[in-house]
């Protein structure tokens, strides 16, 4: 198959100039160029210019969870064979990684070479402003650009209300898109559809966000099981249970996940950065450069606070998604579980002093 035929079937998917030159070695040895499109026990669906071809991943390192093939991959397939396997897959352009549940503080691949992280948020419910900011932390480490997607916005029809809830958002998301969407009415579903018709984009949200009804208006088909969301909660079944990726009539790719309970944070210290980016820019006119932000004198975020400035619970949740990614890092890099212990031992000795001083004045 030539490689005009291979570069038309694989377009639609993301296949560029880029992507032919990484492959090019694989090429030349007879594999198959493909995007995996569904992962499911130890075994992938591919997308090549043969058609959508099941192969199997042990060949890929199986041991290290950042490493086994996931939904965006692309991959080099053999050309035959039964089982047909993956060889390798290209270096990834972007990931999204979150921690496991599992108390070994292992990361999870998500989604590969995803251009923008779509987060989509029920309306139906209270606004989770925590959970945004959890989710957007993720998205900017991934490489990706986020844009948060405030679905069933149909279930508020008062147009001040509506206002009130986007700037509450865009307030949490700096630097970030904030669309109002109804896949009941169709409302804003074409400004959503130009920003996925530019590359890849993966749907995040928690069950109930409407992500699966949101990928069949874009798809233009019900290739989305769909379920109600219970009234009390907003919370819907996982009616996605692998993550999947569809090619759109309107050009670009969408990779649909299934719903996120639990949204770790793993490694993310630049994306909690990006998160809350005007604390970066209060903490630069701090007296001291490692000003904690928590009773340091000159402190310029404490101010901030106490002027109205900034909101305490934007740095309470700066604080909390800070404190949780140090965590989660010192328990797999050495370096920082010394830095951390050295930090906590200076900070005791102060408090220490500083008890001992007011001691002293008291005397």
């Amino acid at each position: 198959m030539t490689s005009t035929s291979v570069f038309t079937a694989l377009a639609p998917y993301g296949w560029d100039d880029a992507w032919a030159d990484e492959f090019a070695p694989y090429d030349a040895e007879g594999l198959l160029a493909g995007r995996v499109v569904r992962v499911d026990r130890g075994q992938c669906d591919v997308v090549t210019a043969d058609g959508l071809l099941r192969a199997d991943t042990a060949f890929v390192t199986p041991h290290d969870p950042l490493r086994v093939v996931c939904t965006g991959d692309w991959v080099a397939v053999e050309p035959g064979g039964n089982p047909r396997y993956v060889r390798t897959y290209l270096p990834r352009r972007t990931a999204f990684v979150r921690s496991t549940s599992s108390k070994r503080s292992e990361g999870q691949i998500l989604a590969a070479n995803v251009d923008h992280a779509i987060v989509a948020v029920s309306l139906a419910v209270e606004l989770d402003l925590g959970r945004i900011e959890r989710f957007l932390a993720l998205a900017w480490e991934s490489g990706a650009q986020p844009v948060v997607v405030l679905s069933k916005a149909d279930l508020v029809p008062d147009a001040v209300t509506l206002s009130h809830l986007v700037q509450d958002v865009e307030t949490t998301a700096p630097g970030v898109p904030v669309l109002t969407v109804s896949a009941h009415d169709g409302d804003g579903l074409d400004v959503l559809a130009a920003v996925v018709s530019g590359g890849t984009s993966v749907l995040l949200g928690q069950s109930g966000a409407g992500k699966s009804t949101l990928a069949n208006a874009l798809v233009g088909a019900d290739v989305m099981d769909v379920r109600a969301a219970r009234d009390v909660d907003g919370k819907g079944r996982h009616t996605t249970t692998t993550r999947n990726l569809l090619a759109l009539p309107g050009g670009g790719v969408l990779i649909d996940t299934p719903g996120l309970r639990g949204v770790g944070l793993f490694d993310a210290e630049s994306g909690v950065g990006q998160v809350f980016s005007e604390i970066a820019e209060l903490a630069e006119r701090c007296r001291f450069h490692d000003c904690a932000h928590e009773a340091e004198p000159g402190c310029a975020v404490l101010a901030a606070v106490d002027d109205g400035e900034l909101a305490e619970r934007r740095l309470e949740s700066y604080r909390k998604l800070i404190r949780e990614n140090q965590r989660i890092v010192a328990k797999t890099d050495a370096r920082v579980r010394a830095e951390l212990r050295k930090d906590w031992k200076r900070r005791g000795a102060e408090g220490k002093a500083a008890m001992e001083a007011k001691r002293g004045r008291v005397r």
